[in-house]
């Protein structure tokens, strides 16, 4: 039989698989929603994007807002924009993302199905398609509404075309349109995930060894290939002001205040723990499958060597482990995974091969033991199947939890506030799509001036919102729909107007969601100290962000968490908002003084535990003073003479006690 003949024939049991699984994986949707409902909030963003597309505002998630990022996946909006345009709107959207997903998951199961019949022939072929069919996450995410599939199928089909252009010796697998499709495969996989851009660098390798032609130009082509690597930061930059995307901002540990040197070694060595341990994957994955999995990685590079095709074992090697780049995000392990799964197809195929090895290794013993190979494969996709039912009911329940809290509330914000109302949110999806109200991202996802300070921690949240206050007082929200332990600064959230409280669903961010009334009453309450201090010269304003940049405030170790919005009382009653940090047991900053004039520094604290604290200006003990345990408190030091300067390098060390929280600092006359 023809090959191509083989290849239709392939294609109808995969079609009637996936069809039977997105026909009974919706119709659970369905029995617990009543109508379409996406299982992850965050599809919400991406179909806000495709309207706002549709709508002629792009990458502006409401019209007349700043361009932002706020999706994970740039192509995915512009995929479903077209739909919306045409008729697609509200739960309809979810439609055309199913059909895309589904049928991206077949064609996952074909690219598998390809990728494997190379390597280890026809009957782990066969088994790595079904295995692919059969795997609990995949059914999940294609029905979340997100594009996690289709990267995945945009992956192995990278991975497929490039191998075979590696082997192939010329004629049909090395053509123009061959090449062109390479090139094609590389910017849609970037512009669809970030973590696409392994796929670049691979195939400007392969089209960079294996030219076309013995010709400079043949093998300048490659330089096509790698060009999403740079043309996706500048088209963010063009579009949007910035060449990192917002998402990165907030997700990414590189680049995060608190992850460097070895906190950052030691959160990604925490991540891949987490990730290796299972304990994140078991609705999707058999227990103990983690040791067979690697050993299907093994049996890869065994059936490479094995088929005289090492190049396409060394493309999904690469691929495999590649799974493993999400454990720098600071989110890795949300949402189910669903950084984790797109290359998860490549770890299917080492199953597929690992059955290959195991069959072929007892026929060594005895030549009907080849029929371990379709056992093995049948072993793997039972076990896979197993979970199956579990992993619809979940979605289902998913799909419902967000119907029931984030998108009845954004329903409500369309109903019930006015107009002009400016809703601050931290899950920005539904509630935006839905309540069709410009919103305030406090993550800072959607809304591009929020994400270094979501990042840097709620301390410097009420800072900045201080300073909003005080500068563009219209910028800040008027209502916030919350998770309110979430949003941790209750004294910004007024009077309650509605809730949302679902308890049987855990993708959601908390039971409940609420909706208020913003309260801004208490900004800017701590920003002078009771203690009486005349002529002041210089203020430090812990956890503000602009005004520890501006005071050269070194972190020293802090760790994301170490920041608090703090609440108090000054002696005469008189109660105070303040943000600052915890855990500190060093303080180090540069204060502006009057050179050659003596100044007194004011500093607002809290200790648990009685604590002594020395204080050095310019490298001299000025000063030291005694903490007890309880509640805000108000220390004083002397700044001699001798050593104030226009730029007064100021140290607080704990000689004694435990660690402290530090507010705010000024200083004036002595």
């Amino acid at each position: 039989m023809k090959r191509s003949t083989v290849a239709r024939a392939g294609w109808v049991p995969i079609a009637l698989a996936v069809a039977v699984l997105a026909w009974i994986t919706l119709g659970r949707v369905y029995a617990k929603v009543g109508h379409a409902g996406a299982a992850l909030d965050d599809a919400y963003i991406h179909f806000q994007y495709a309207r706002a597309l549709a709508e002629g505002h792009p990458f502006r998630f409401q019209a007349g807002e700043p361009p932002t990022s706020g999706a994970t996946s740039l192509s995915w909006p512009a995929l479903l924009a077209p739909f919306w345009l045409i008729g697609f709107r509200g739960e309809a959207i979810l439609w055309p993302a199913w059909a895309l997903s589904f049928a991206a998951l077949g064609g996952l199961a074909w690219e598998a199905w390809a990728l494997t019949r190379r390597l280890a022939g026809e009957t782990a072929a066969i088994g790595a398609a079904a295995m692919v069919i059969a795997f609990p996450a995949f059914a999940w995410f294609a029905a979340s509404g997100m594009e996690v599939v289709p990267f995945a199928w945009l992956l192995a089909r990278s991975a497929r075309r490039a191998s075979e252009w590696a082997e192939s010796t010329g004629g049909e697998e090395r053509t123009g349109a061959r090449a062109n499709e390479l090139v094609a495969l590389a910017w849609c996989t970037t512009f669809t995930r970030p973590e696409g851009a392994i796929v670049c660098v691979a195939i400007t390798l392969v089209l960079a060894r294996f030219p076309r032609e013995a010709s400079w130009r043949s093998r300048a082509f490659a330089l096509a290939a790698i060009a999403p690597v740079l043309a996706q930061p500048l088209v963010l930059l063009a579009l949007t002001g910035s060449a990192k995307s917002t998402t990165a901002l907030v997700k990414l540990l590189p680049g995060n205040p608190y992850y460097v040197g070895a906190a950052l070694r030691e959160k990604v060595a925490t991540n891949l723990h987490d990730v290796l341990s299972g304990a994140y994957s078991l609705e999707f994955f058999p227990t103990g499958g983690l040791s067979v999995a690697f050993a299907g990685l093994v049996a890869i590079g065994i059936q490479g060597w094995r088929s005289k095709r090492v190049v396409r074992a060394t493309f999904l090697l690469c691929l495999a482990i590649a799974i493993f780049i999400p454990c720098a995000y600071l989110t890795c392990l949300w949402n189910r995974l669903r950084y984790l799964w797109p290359f998860a197809t490549f770890w299917l195929v080492g199953l597929a091969c690992l059955a290959r090895v195991l069959g072929d290794a007892l026929a060594t013993f005895q030549s009907r033991a080849r029929v371990a190979t379709p056992i093995a494969c049948g072993i793997v996709v039972g076990a896979l199947v197993g979970h199956l039912d579990g992993t619809l009911e979940d979605v289902a329940q998913s799909a419902s939890g967000i119907d029931r809290q984030q998108s009845t509330l954004g329903r409500w914000v369309k109903t019930a506030l006015p107009e002009t109302a400016r809703v601050g949110v931290n899950d920005t999806g539904a509630i935006a799509y839905f309540g069709e109200h410009t919103t305030f991202d406090v993550v800072g996802l959607t809304t591009r001036s929020e994400g270094r300070y979501w990042v840097a921690g709620v301390g410097s949240r009420l800072e900045h919102y201080e300073r909003l206050l005080a500068s563009n007082p219209g910028a800040l929200p008027t209502h916030f729909v919350v998770y309110p332990e979430w949003f941790a600064i209750d004294a910004l959230l007024g009077r309650p107007l509605t809730e949302a409280t679902v308890t049987d669903a855990s993708i959601l961010g908390g039971r409940t969601m609420r909706a208020y009334v913003a309260e801004y009453a208490g900004l800017g309450s701590g920003e002078a100290p009771w203690t009486a201090l005349d002529g002041i010269v210089d203020v430090v304003d812990v956890a503000d962000l602009e005004s520890e940049a501006a005071h050269g405030y070194q972190l020293l170790g802090a760790r994301g968490g170490e920041e608090v919005a703090g609440t108090g009382f000054a002696p005469g009653g008189r109660p105070i908002l303040d943000g600052g940090r915890t855990g500190r047991v060093q303080e180090r900053f540069v204060a502006h003084l009057h050179a050659g004039a003596a100044a007194r520094g004011v500093v607002r604290l809290e200790s648990q535990t009685p604590t002594r604290v020395v204080v050095r200006a310019s490298g001299k003990d000025v000063g030291m003073f005694e903490i007890d345990p309880g509640g805000w408190v108000e220390a004083q030091f002397p700044i001699p003479a001798a050593q104030a300067a226009s730029e007064t390098p100021i140290d607080l060390v704990i000689v004694e006690g435990g660690a402290l929280s530090i507010f705010h600092y000024w200083f004036g006359a002595p």
